[in-house]
């Protein structure tokens, strides 16, 4: 030690106490005793002069400070004449490698013992470091201890952060951390801290050794009422911060693994019915079960679609519900379809009443239908689902597509002309959408998405309300037939006649211009309204502000193409993915909705050229017509369409004359009645459009304006009963309520719930929930919640604490209080015993 360091430990330690010994153990430092000079202390070498120099230093100068020095080792106890004033000083200096570690911390001469007995951890000057930016003054040896070990771990002091990374590292196969406790002699230390926090006890103590109790433990005290658990209520509340916790989300599904390997899990699942399962998810079997359970009960229409939205809500909040949540999702759609079904009633009196029901009730059956099949798709459990799968095609094709259409043929067979007052025809899309904003001198934005059917649309206009300040009204059109790209994209421009080309083309004209690309659709649009364009979609989403404020601005009309649904479907090998394209053509229109909003484009029309049919599973033979098409010439034939002349009468076809369909020339159309198709080689059948079902021919109209002002808002959440209670046992239950049902503009609220001291410290387990029930009956829209107090809330007995419910702050790891309320902990000490 150099005289420098020498200087500065004793200085340290005087800043204490009046007296300090030095003793020179091996007598190498008796020059730098000399040497010495300590402002305000005397220095006196020790050698047989004991009694006299007590009677200074406590007598004749007891306020002076003085350093006394021996040169060699400390006296025995007996042997020490000076033992009372060394005890009572506190302090003994000394010059080896503890001491140097002693002075490099400022510790006091009282942590020597602690620090010899954990040299090795002190070896490393990283460590010493590492310490010395922990150490606080009065830091007792357990709090040395304690932050010692998180050194050894590389996190904060806290024994819950401590297990994490220590967990983390059993997980990752390598014990680098453990070892190094071991090594430093605090595995003892460790393991009785464990013991007091969370009540475990091993004649073996280890990680894996308590990983697997702590699995145990709180799986079986979910679902086991006759076990007694040896675990405190602390392990419970760590396991649920451990497996929410993003940083050590994979550590905790490795040793959920492996653990349920180790207790044999899934034969403990097998006698457990699945609906004690939902508020537990340790393992990842439990929602294979679950899962299981809930596609055989809904195949078997055993539990309504009420119960399964209501668990699927539940499984939301557990940690593995993102890896099977298209498995979830699908099933909710399965039961929400089958209930749905079970009370529609397809009956209609007229074209128009047909229309109306499908756009007010009937849709959503194909919506439930879509959002069954993606999210089947999408989950990749093909097996599972297999039978679910099976019925719903089953029921969507025989209990609702069919008959449906084949009630509506009815009146599309006796109808005369092509139109369905008061629904809109699509051919006069721009006189009744667009022309009345152009009397008006404003401007108008045309999105036109190919095979946008009106089920898709309303979803749209849903996800557009959510959006603040953005209001959508929807309203049906009735496309033209045949229902195909070229006739609808026509349509939907200004035009006096539209005539299909008598040839094999299909190619329609529009006042004698082809409406066929946007170059093409952009002369026929600036015949009506000069300042005027047609842009594709992508290119809009493509364009940087200045463009698209452009683009606004120097037009008054701007048709806007998207093709993203018929170009997937329509071709063979994609048509399967369709509804997948659907979920990606919702997420791009309101992409393009919002870009041109923010170009200042106040109005906003969106439209489709026509729907279509599709049917997941492959068709049966049975599926297509027996019957070929035939008649003096065939120009063109579809899949659910055919153009000709002198086109033969069919009972398996309706028949249409061109002045019938609002058309020009002299080409007669063919439809398939009802679903079925012709067969054309080469292309796909699941896919289809072009015929007359009111999947193909009901279109939407959806009208967009922005707001000044704000219009969205958050569904509020209230605590049934409110606080001021008292909590006399280690848990507490609660009613969470949700005041109203989620709508476009009441939007679903996240919160975050726990109790807390009235400081902010958690002593409870941590619920993250989220209120987006749309159900109007007040029952349904409350949440029981069950906290787990943690040993800490034993310290605020008899005083008060809080409920808290935070909310995050958008785009930010932050939470901001939403409410609390608060209750007293008033804790017999008889309820820490079990009887």
């Amino acid at each position: 030690m150099s005289n420098a360091k020498i200087q500065q430990a004793l200085s340290n330690l005087f800043d204490k106490q009046r007296i300090v010994f030095w003793y020179d153990t091996r007598r190498e430092f008796r020059a730098d005793f000399e040497a010495l000079d300590l402002p305000r202390v005397e220095k006196i070498e020790l050698a047989n002069n004991e009694f006299g120099v007590k009677y200074r230093v406590l007598r004749e100068q007891p306020e002076q400070k003085f350093l006394l020095f021996r040169d060699g080792p400390e006296p025995a106890y007996l042997e020490n004449w000076l033992l009372d004033v060394q005890l009572a000083s506190g302090s003994a200096f000394r010059t080896d490698q503890v001491a140097l570690w002693l002075a490099e911390l400022e510790l006091g001469p009282g942590a020597y013992p602690l620090l010899e007995a954990h040299a090795a951890f002190f070896e490393a000057a990283k460590r010493r470091e590492r310490l010395k930016e922990l150490l606080e003054p009065g830091d007792s040896d357990n709090a040395l201890r304690q932050k010692m070990l998180a050194v050894c771990v590389g996190c904060e002091p806290r024994l819950d952060a401590m297990l994490e990374a220590l967990l983390a590292e059993l997980a990752s196969g390598v014990d680098t951390r453990s070892k190094l406790m071991e090594r430093s002699g605090l595995n003892e230390y460790f393991w009785e801290l464990m013991k007091r926090a969370y009540g475990y006890v091993s004649e073996q103590p280890g990680l894996q050794d308590f990983v697997i109790e702590l699995f145990k433990s709180c799986f079986l005290t979910e679902v086991d009422v006759e076990f007694k658990p040896r675990m405190t209520s602390d392990a419970k509340v760590f396991i649920r911060r451990w497996k929410d916790s993003r940083a050590h989300a994979q550590a905790f599904e490795v040793l959920s693994a492996q653990c349920a390997d180790i207790l044999q899990i899934e034969d403990k699942l097998q006698g457990l019915e699945y609906r004690v399962l939902m508020s537990v998810d340790e393992f990842e079997a439990i929602d294979c079960k679950i899962l299981s359970e809930l596609v055989r009960e809904v195949t078997s229409r055993t539990v309504s679609a009420q119960e399964v939205e209501q668990w699927v809500r539940q499984r939301r909040q557990g940690h593995w519900f993102d890896r099977y949540q298209h498995v979830y999702l699908a099933i909710e759609h399965a039961a929400q379809f089958m209930q749905a079904l079970e009370l529609t009633q397809l009956e209609m009196d007229s074209l128009p009443d047909g229309i109306h029901k499908y756009t007010q009730t009937w849709f959503r059956l194909d919506q439930r239908y879509r959002k069954f099949i993606h999210h089947a798709r999408e989950s990749g459990q093909a097996s599972l689902l297999q039978a679910l799968s099976q019925q719903m095609e089953n029921l969507y094709t025989n209990s609702y597509l069919s008959q449906l259409n084949v009630r509506w043929q009815r009146f599309v067979d006796a109808c005369q002309h092509w139109e369905a007052a008061p629904v809109v025809s699509q051919s006069n899309f721009f006189d009744r959408f667009v022309q009345p904003y152009l009397e008006r001198k404003g401007k108008v934005c045309v999105l036109i998405s190919d095979a946008f059917r009106y089920e898709v649309g309303e979803e749209l206009q849903s996800l557009i309300r959510r959006e603040d300040r953005f209001d959508a009204e929807l309203v049906p059109a009735l496309s033209c037939l045949p229902s195909y790209t070229q006739l609808g994209m026509a349509s939907l421009l200004p035009h006096k006649t539209l005539q299909i080309l008598e040839n094999d083309s299909g190619e329609v004209m529009a006042d004698g211009v082809s409406a066929t690309g946007t170059t093409n659709r952009a002369r026929i649009l600036a015949k009506t309204v000069p300042s005027s364009t047609t842009v594709l979609a992508k290119d809009v989403l493509a364009m940087g502000k200045e463009d698209s404020r452009a683009l606004v601005r120097d037009h008054d009309v701007v048709y806007v193409y998207h093709n993203l649904i018929d170009k997937t479907g329509d071709t063979r090998d994609t048509e399967e993915r369709v509804f997948g394209a659907a979920e990606e053509t919702l997420d791009e229109l309101l992409r393009v909705v919002k870009k041109l909003a923010n170009a200042n484009a106040n109005n906003i029309v969106v439209t489709a050229d026509h729907g279509f049919i599709y049917q997941h599973q492959p068709l049966q033979d049975s599926d297509f017509l027996s019957t070929e098409p035939s008649g003096d010439e065939i120009l063109y034939t579809d899949r659910r369409f055919v153009l000709g002349r002198g086109l033969r009468e069919s009972s398996s076809f309706k028949t249409f004359q061109p002045d019938q369909l609002g058309l020009a020339g002299n080409l007669q159309l063919q439809i398939p009645k009802s679903i079925n198709r012709l067969r054309l080689k080469g292309s796909g059948s699941r896919f289809v459009h072009g015929g007359a079902t009111l999947q193909e021919v009901v279109i939407p109209v959806i009208s967009i304006n922005k707001k000044r002002q704000s219009d969205v808002g958050k569904v509020d959440v209230e605590l049934i009963g409110g606080g001021g209670k008292t909590i006399t046992t280690g848990q507490l239950a609660v009613v969470l309520y949700q005041t109203e049902p989620v709508t476009d503009k009441r939007q679903p609220r996240r919160v975050r719930a726990g109790l807390y001291t009235l400081a902010g410290e958690t002593i409870s387990d941590v619920h993250d929930l989220s209120f987006d029930m749309t159900s109007s009956n007040p029952r349904e829209r409350e949440v029981a919640v069950r906290f787990i107090l943690s040993r800490k809330a034993d310290a605020y007995n008899n005083q008060q604490i809080e409920l808290r419910l935070e909310e995050p702050v958008d785009g930010t790891s932050h939470y901001t209080r939403y409410q609390a309320v608060r209750y007293t902990i008033r804790r017999s000490f008889t309820s820490e015993f079990d009887f």
